[in-house]
Formats: C-alpha cells, sequence, structure tokens
C-alpha cells in the first residue's frame, strides 16, 4: 500500500497568509446587532449606543474584516432604509429570520463600530430581491467623494467622507432554496458577473465575491462552483465556500468523535 508523506518546515516559505482569512460577519439575526454590538442606554454602551464590552473582545481578537449586514438577512436588505435620521427610517417585515427591521443600526453605524473595533469592512449586496442597479447605487453612496446623488446623500447624512470599502460580497448562499431570490448556478453566475462588472466601472479599486455552496451537503456542491465561475470568472476576485459545525444532535461524543473510553477517563480525572 502507497503512503503518502508530509513534510513540514518552517523556514521554506511560500507565501504570505492573507490576514483576511481570519475574519468574521455580523448580521441582523437574533442578539448579534441589537443587545450583542447596539444597544442604547445600556450602561456597557457608548454616547452612540455601541457596546464597549462587545468592542473590547473583538478588539482582543484583532478581526481584521468583518462582513455586513448578512447572511440570509442580506436578500431582503434595503440599504436606503438604514440610513439617514433614525426616526425618518421605516421599520419593515424581515423575511429571512421573521422579525421586523427597525433599521435603528445600519450602514453608517456599521461603518462607525468597524473603526472603532479596527475592522475593515467586507459589504454585501443584495442579489437575491435586488440587483446590479442597486448595488451599484450603494457603492456610489460608500465610496464616491462627492458631487453625484449618492455621495452628496451621504453627506447629508453626516458623513463627508467616504467609506472607501473595498471588498463587497455579492449576495449570499443563492444555492439555497430557504434564500429569497433563490438562483440556479446559471442565473447567478450572470448576475454576479455583471453585478461585479459595473460596480469595477465605477470604482476599479474593489474586490468581488462570488457566492459558492452554501454547505458540503448541497446537491449542487462542486457543480455550482463550476458553472458560477464558468459565467463570472473573468469578473470576480474570490469565491466564498460556506461549512456550518455545531453540535445540532446534543451528541458530544459524536460531535467530537471521541472515544467512548476518553469520555470515562476525562470524567473521572
Amino acid at each position: 500500500m502507497k503512503k503518502a508523506e508530509i513534510i513540514v518546515d518552517k523556514y521554506f516559505l511560500t507565501g504570505a497568509v492573507d490576514k483576511r482569512i481570519f475574519g468574521s460577519f455580523i448580521e441582523h439575526l437574533g442578539r448579534a446587532v441589537y443587545e450583542g454590538i447596539y444597544q442604547e442606554g445600556n450602561p456597557n454602551s457608548d454616547a452612540q449606543g455601541f457596546r464597549k464590552d462587545t468592542l473590547d473582545l473583538v478588539k482582543e481578537l484583532q478581526v481584521p474584516i468583518v462582513r455586513y449586514p448578512g447572511g440570509n438577512f442580506v436578500s431582503g436588505f434595503r440599504w436606503e432604509d438604514s440610513v439617514g435620521p433614525k426616526d425618518k427610517r421605516p421599520s419593515r417585515p424581515e423575511l429571512a429570520w421573521g422579525v421586523i427591521e427597525t433599521n435603528q443600526f445600519g450602514l453608517n453605524e456599521f461603518a462607525d463600530w468597524s473603526k472603532k473595533a479596527g475592522s475593515d469592512i467586507m459589504m454585501a449586496v443584495n442579489l437575491g430581491t435586488r440587483g446590479p442597479e442597486d448595488a451599484k447605487n450603494l457603492l456610489e453612496y460608500c465610496n464616491f467623494k462627492g458631487g453625484t446623488y449618492y455621495s452628496d446623500l451621504r453627506k447629508e447624512h453626516g458623513y463627508k467622507d467616504p467609506h472607501d470599502i473595498k471588498v463587497w460580497c455579492l449576495g449570499n448562499e443563492m444555492d439555497g432554496p430557504w434564500q429569497m431570490g433563490h438562483k440556479t448556478a446559471t442565473e447567478y453566475g450572470r448576475i454576479a458577473a455583471e453585478t461585479s462588472r459595473q460596480m469595477k466601472f465605477m470604482d476599479p479599486t474593489i474586490e468581488t465575491v462570488a457566492c459558492g455552496s452554501s454547505n458540503l451537503d448541497m446537491p449542487t456542491f462542486g457543480s455550482w462552483e463550476y458553472t458560477v465561475l464558468d459565467e463570472a470568472y473573468d469578473e470576480v476576485d474570490y469565491m466564498s465556500l460556506h461549512q456550518y459545525y455545531g453540535n445540532r444532535d446534543d451528541d458530544t461524543l459524536i460531535f467530537w468523535q471521541v472515544p467512548k473510553e476518553w469520555m470515562i477517563l476525562s470524567q473521572v480525572s
């Protein structure tokens, strides 16, 4: 039987690891945003309502980049609802998680929070219920210095300088039937390519990330990536691959794949 051999040499370097691989994400889901990173009136919150205890922990972790606003949430996200005076922001049904979204924490709040956390922004665009035009408008709002409708609107909202976001996710888990605007690989590949192309017309300095499979158990796993890249390879810079880990069956032995003898010994000790 053939045996494989692996040699590890810490002095033989082939390249640098991109620090962004250690990034994270925040979504309007449960207590992640409201009560998690933002909670006005809490004694642990600062003047903007940002939880200082959470910020301290994020800074301690040195998270290099954080994706926002989701997640499944982004497939119904109307970014215009999340900016401007808070008392004029509409509350809307949020279909991804079955709640009412108040939009009291939005795009500009996240930009402020990211600066305090010492993290870059990875902004996701809605390719579920929206498309290239809205993504382009969002990019204009975030990255143009001024002199256009959406960049001047940002200034009216109190943000003279652009957010200058460099990494953009093109939707989220579009292979999943749970996703608002769920698409076939060909449908998604085409809209991802066109969205990225138009966004780069506006700002050639950005990088875009296409959606890969949402998990390894999807029936289209593998073929999804092949088809999407066949459509969008020349227009995107990266492809995301999602995998989730959790003890959903409440069976710790199986989850960790630990021999029962080990567990017994650990309990005895």
